[in-house]
């Protein structure tokens, strides 16, 4: 079975950090493109981020550039979200996604139909 599981969101106040993590099993996350999303209470889902290779620059969404980092350990099969000077507009729930899109984009990230998801973990910034 192709699974995902997220972990590592909790509350945390304004300026704080989180470290997300997918971890993947029932295949080799290095053939996929992982893209991380979430949902604000009343918001519409949003792309905010997307690795696929070596070859190719991760995408981060306009609202979390600079701040937030995604990167990946093969060996244990996990994708992680570094985010570092949180705001209160991201708190949400942070989902990840597998999939084979043929590159990273915002237009990827609205667009792609992604098969495989995670149960998402809650992110919550507040003072």
């Amino acid at each position: 079975q192709l699974q995902l599981v997220e972990s590592g969101g909790g509350l945390v106040q304004p300026g704080g950090s989180l470290r997300l993590a997918c971890a993947a099993s029932g295949f080799t996350l290095d053939d996929y493109a992982i893209g991380w999303f979430r949902q604000a209470p009343g918001k519409a889902r949003e792309g905010i981020s997307c690795i696929r290779d070596s070859n190719s620059s991760p995408y981060y969404a306009d609202s979390v550039k600079g701040r937030f980092t995604i990167s990946r350990d093969n060996a244990k099969n996990t994708v992680f979200l570094q985010m570092n000077n949180l705001k209160t507009e991201d708190t949400g729930v942070y989902y990840c996604a597998a999939g084979r899109p043929y590159y990273c984009s915002g237009y990827v990230l609205s667009r792609y139909q992604y098969v495989n998801w995670g149960q998402g973990t809650q992110v919550t910034v507040s003072s």
